[in-house]
């Protein structure tokens, strides 16, 4: 049993570390789109991840309006709405109506929001095949219990998450 008992710590040893890596390399993520962005001339970006995702969001399935964004990432509606309107003001999205509902407003991209969401979904494709590759050191059967760990953790985490931890 004790043998258990020190994998698991050892386990969790390693997922802390793997939680400050990540994030070491998020930041360098941040610093890269800000870099091509700027070689690219594209003067202004939101300066908060949650906001280029919005944009990422809105890309992918615009018209889309506030409820349906947060429904698919999965945040308020209030936070949803207090990013749309900085996006609106700084120019990376536009509200509009469709002709068979006055009522309701959707959001649909700049130029300038189409410009940062095509350098995000390169950066994030890149990202990806990298992720991937790595990945093909694995044999299928390992591949399946990571899965199961990565989808079972982050159950766990997200049933913490509605419960207020």
């Amino acid at each position: 049993m004790e043998s258990a008992d020190r994998l698991k710590q050892l386990l969790h040893d390693q997922y802390i570390r793997f939680l400050h890596v990540h994030e070491a390399y998020m930041d360098i993520e941040i610093e890269q789109l800000l870099d091509i962005a700027e070689r690219r001339a594209i003067t202004r970006l939101p300066r908060n991840i949650t906001a280029i995702h919005v944009i990422d969001c809105i890309g992918r399935n615009e018209p889309i309006n506030s409820t349906a964004i947060a429904e698919v990432m999965d945040l308020s509606k209030a936070s949803i709405t207090k990013i749309g309107s900085k996006l609106l003001e700084e120019g990376f999205v536009e509200r509009t109506q469709l002709n068979d509902n006055k009522k309701e407003s959707y959001f649909r991209l700049t130029p300038q929001g189409k410009q940062l969401f095509d350098l995000h979904t390169q950066l994030h494709q890149v990202e990806a095949e990298r992720f991937c590759g790595f990945l093909d050191k694995y044999t299928d059967g390992e591949l399946g219990v990571i899965r199961n760990f990565l989808q079972d953790y982050s159950m766990e985490l997200e049933r913490k998450l509605t419960e207020g931890v």
